[in-house]
């Protein structure tokens, strides 16, 4: 018979991102930031690869990446709209975390359950910081797919990529509840 963990179910039941843009100072320190990470880290990663990794974006290099966003936009002539979007999603923040997909040589295990993998561990990085008592947003955007971005803010290899910015800080207000999946039209049950 399994034990159940109320306390966890309730906590998943409930759980709600908080958008980036209400979230402020104080962030979690180095300190505070290690059992979140920790937490993330044990995700479920078939053959043991760790085909991911973590860099911490502090206030200082948030807003280099903000400028850098400006930089790219304007060299792909993008829309000012878009880039204004993806710069304030550096700029106005605090602290983020860059869950970064590293795919590693493997003839096991196909290269999409690696990304698979980095997209549990923002999820796992996510609700590890909401568990912890701070608010959290995970977030992408263009730049996050364009290579001279990722390589020049980043230092990402060919094989790496962006699987998400998980943004943390101290919440604001609490978010307004949206709609939910509608579970009936969304599963399938096979008896056979």
């Amino acid at each position: 018979m399994p034990t159940p963990n109320p306390s966890a179910m309730d906590f998943l039941l409930t759980r709600r991102s908080r958008p980036a843009k209400t979230l402020t100072t104080p962030v979690p320190d180095r300190a505070a930031l290690i059992p979140i990470l920790t937490a993330a880290a044990r995700t479920p990663d078939h053959g043991k690869l760790e085909p991911w990794r973590f860099i911490v974006l502090e206030k200082a290099a948030l807003e280099r990446l903000s400028r850098l966003v400006v930089t790219r936009g304007e060299a792909m002539e993008m829309d000012m709209d878009r880039i204004t979007k993806a710069r304030d999603q550096f700029a106005d923040a605090d602290l983020a975390v860059a869950v970064i997909s590293s795919l590693k040589p493997s003839e096991k295990i196909p290269q999409i359950e690696q990304i698979y993998s980095a997209g549990a561990v923002c999820l796992a990085l996510l609700n590890a910081a909401l568990a912890s008592g701070w608010g959290a947003n995970w977030l992408s955007s263009w730049a996050s797919h364009d290579r001279d971005f990722v390589h020049d803010g980043l230092g990402l290899e060919s094989h790496e990529s962006v699987a998400g910015f998980i943004h943390i800080g101290t919440e604001t207000r609490d978010p307004p509840e949206r709609p939910r999946p509608n579970l009936d039209e969304i599963t399938t049950w096979l008896a056979e």
